[in-house]
């Protein structure tokens, strides 16, 4: 009898040690804002890519996905799609993750191309889509969470500047889209905000003023106020946008 406990004390032991590891082993680091982007080479509609040195010095975006062929994420690439010119102008080059293979990558694109969405005409989608069904990709940006075994939290964006270094991170639900308008804005406004002095005002958009760190005069107690700024207190001072000095 007592072999028989030590031995189903052995077995639970082991079955412990074995989920705890599996644990561990899934429990991959968000790289946060500030740090180096994590490099990968992967598979892509496109071809093979490293990942970001292949993008030179533009702006770039990550953008994730759990699944091909789920609607919500169509609708996202759809959108994407829509904004591509944009991007462009704005030196910005979208790479996508989705954690199937290729082939079905291509297939969902191909459906994706032929979409004519809010009337728009169908669009060809000229962003690659990684194929990362290892998740290697995923759990290198951390989208892969100890407490799961599904994909479900592969729904990121990180916006990465022209020297690698992630500038913002974003995470939605399965169930809520993101708002790709908002990904313009936030590279709109980093691009504007490069001056070490300059602050983004929360709901800013482009032409409106820029915040600034450290005000333009020594002496705040005078009631002059250099040309081309403005204050409404000591701590909020704004620099006037050139086309609306």
């Amino acid at each position: 009898m007592k072999k028989m406990t030590l031995l189903l004390a052995l077995i639970a032991l082991s079955v412990n040690l074995a989920w705890s590891q599996e644990r561990n082993d899934r429990n991959f680091r968000i790289p946060l804002i500030g740090e180096k982007a994590p490099s990968f080479t992967a598979n892509t509609t496109d071809g093979t890519i490293n990942f970001p040195d292949d993008y030179g010095r533009n702006w770039k975006i990550l953008f994730s996905h759990p699944q091909d062929f789920t609607p919500v994420c169509s609708t996202e690439l759809l959108e994407l799609a829509n904004l591509q010119k944009e991007f462009e102008k704005m030196k910005v080059k979208i790479a996508v993750i989705s954690t199937d293979n290729l082939d079905r990558h291509l297939q969902w694109k191909k459906s994706l191309e032929e979409i004519v969405y809010k009337g728009r005409p169908a669009q060809k989608i000229k962003f690659p889509l990684i194929a990362d069904e290892s998740l290697a990709v995923s759990k290198l940006y951390g989208m892969i969470h100890p407490e799961t075994n599904n994909t479900k939290d592969v729904r990121g964006v990180f916006i990465i500047d022209p020297d690698n270094i992630i500038q913002a991170v974003f995470f939605y639900p399965m169930s809520v889209g993101r708002n790709t308008d908002e990904l313009v804005r936030t590279v709109t406004a980093l691009q504007a905000a490069k001056n070490e002095n300059n602050l983004v005002p929360a709901n800013w958009t482009a032409g409106n003023d820029l915040l600034i760190s450290t005000p333009p005069v020594t002496d705040q107690s005078t009631e002059k106020v250099p040309d081309g700024y403005y204050k409404l207190s000591w701590y909020m001072w704004f620099q006037k946008n050139e086309s609306t000095k």
